[in-house]
């Protein structure tokens, strides 16, 4: 998962983005408004989390901004503010939780996990496509029942196709989805062809049909049936 921290308390900041990291997600992270637009104008990620309290603006401007430009991130709002006209304004610009600090980072992180998985996944804690199973929580897919060992990368992969199944994806998009800034390291996206090759591979090794298309010039699709 990719996931903006928006927070301009810099111990706060960097417990969250040490703390996200260790399950492999993608944390970036920064302290104003100003930077936060930039970043949702440059990189698309699959959540926010928004503190209202900003040096140099509101955070309900990221919620404008999302909304105005037909984003669809979802929204968990870290507030000291716990005052129900703030909860109130702030779902109803679009935010799709409201976590009132202090909090413990366990809770945050649940919290986190069910928004994604109810606004990009459509689902519970089970992800089910065809015959892959995927138990988002315990980070296992089964095809056919079958049990298949993934990488990280390759989990988070698979994960992204079906989230975004029927549309053409980018190479960029992989690479800033599953690498974040890191990928400004890279000087082509070979890597990305060698984890799709993987990942292909290990899905049609346990039975599984072969929905990873490559679209010439463009990227990849993953088909829907």
């Amino acid at each position: 998962m990719k996931i903006l921290v928006i927070e301009d308390e810099q111990s706060l900041r960097e417990n969250i983005t040490s703390y996200l990291n260790v399950d492999g997600n993608i944390c970036e992270s920064c302290g104003g408004l100003t930077a936060a637009l930039q970043k949702l104008a440059d990189y698309d990620y699959d959540c926010v989390l928004l503190d209202i309290g900003l040096p140099d603006g509101q955070g309900f401007d990221v919620l404008e901004f999302l909304r105005t430009h037909h984003k669809n991130e979802a929204v968990l709002i870290i507030s000291a503010r716990n005052s129900l006209d703030d909860k109130l304004k702030g779902l109803n610009l679009g935010a799709d939780d409201y976590l009132t600090k202090p909090f413990h980072l366990a809770e945050l992180k649940a919290r986190l996990m069910a928004v994604y998985r109810r606004k990009a996944l459509n689902t519970n804690n089970k992800l089910i496509f065809n015959e892959i199973a995927i138990d988002i929580p315990g980070r296992t897919v089964e095809v056919n029942d079958t049990p298949i060992i993934l990488t990280r990368k390759e989990h988070e992969m698979l994960l992204y196709f079906i989230a975004n199944k029927g549309k053409v994806i980018s190479k960029n998009a992989i690479a800033e989805h599953l690498w974040g800034d890191e990928m400004d390291m890279h000087d082509n996206f070979d890597f990305i062809y060698t984890h799709i090759k993987n990942l292909r591979r290990k899905l049609l090794d346990a039975g599984g049909k072969d929905y990873l298309t490559s679209i010439y010039g463009l990227g990849y699709k993953f088909i829907s049936s």
